[in-house]
């Protein structure tokens, strides 16, 4: 079986941030994933993180936009110098929480020159920091209208001219399930590729059971193809409280 992580961005959201490590650490979790931790001072999150011995295994990059942008620019032309001011306030942050996985968003464009820009970006980021691994995640136009990185076989031409070891696939299983309509299928496909995943049950990115993937089948690949990172539950809860929601979890 997968070894689980939660994401506390979108479970134990009826209580305030700092005590979901306690809850996800009650609830028989040993990793939690953060998609923006830059609201709250890293020394607070790292010391929610030990008081529970939980690893951080994902965050999101760059940070949001305050000034009313949408998150994620790697992929906008023009946005060169923003990306590396940001991804460098982003490894300050690397250094205090320690994350095993940085995933840089590309943002919202579909200029001709966006692809070009985002294997820029990613190379730029990569090798700023060898030690650090990075994922790239494609998201569907349903929920992210606009966004550049739609479709998994675009993910797969990034990374091959990336070409970055500290480079790697997000695969999330709502995403694969909503942009190809089989995310066992995604995952057979590009598994080797695969240094991160997320899961959520489609159409509405529900708890696992509650939609039409087959969990125990995407688990049981999961295991057959030897992958030995995270899985992490990034869902919405349909329960008042997350842990009525975690029916699915060994």
């Amino acid at each position: 079986m997968p070894k689980f992580a939660a994401n506390l961005t979108l479970l134990f959201t009826e209580l305030p941030f700092l005590d979901r490590f306690d809850a996800a650490a009650a609830a028989g979790f040993t990793a939690v994933e953060i998609l923006f931790p830059y609201d709250f001072p890293a020394k607070e999150t790292c010391r929610a993180l030990l008081r529970n011995g939980l690893k951080l295994v994902l965050i999101n990059a760059p940070p949001p936009n305050y000034t009313g942008g949408g998150p994620g620019y790697a992929a906008l032309p023009g946005g060169e110098g923003r990306f590396q001011h940001d991804i460098r306030r982003t490894l300050r942050y690397v250094r205090e929480l320690r994350p095993g996985l940085v995933h840089i968003m590309a943002g919202y464009t579909k200029d001709d020159a966006a692809e070009e820009i985002f294997v820029h970006n990613l190379q730029w980021a990569a090798d700023q920091a060898p030690e650090q691994g990075f994922t790239i995640e494609p998201l569907n136009p349903g929920d992210q209208p606009g966004y550049f990185l739609d479709d998994y076989a675009l993910a797969a031409r990034i990374l091959d001219a990336v070409d970055r070891p500290n480079v790697g696939l997000q695969y999330d299983s709502y995403h694969a399930e909503i942009i190809h309509g089989d995310a066992l299928a995604v995952w057979e496909q590009y598994r080797d590729r695969a240094t991160h995943v997320q899961i959520g049950a489609a159409p509405n990115r529900s708890e696992p059971g509650s939609g039409r993937t087959d969990f125990n089948a995407l688990f049981d690949a999961i295991d057959a193809s030897g992958y030995s990172g995270w899985v992490s539950a990034e869902y919405k809860p349909t329960t008042p409280r997350t842990e009525s929601s975690l029916n699915w979890l060994p």
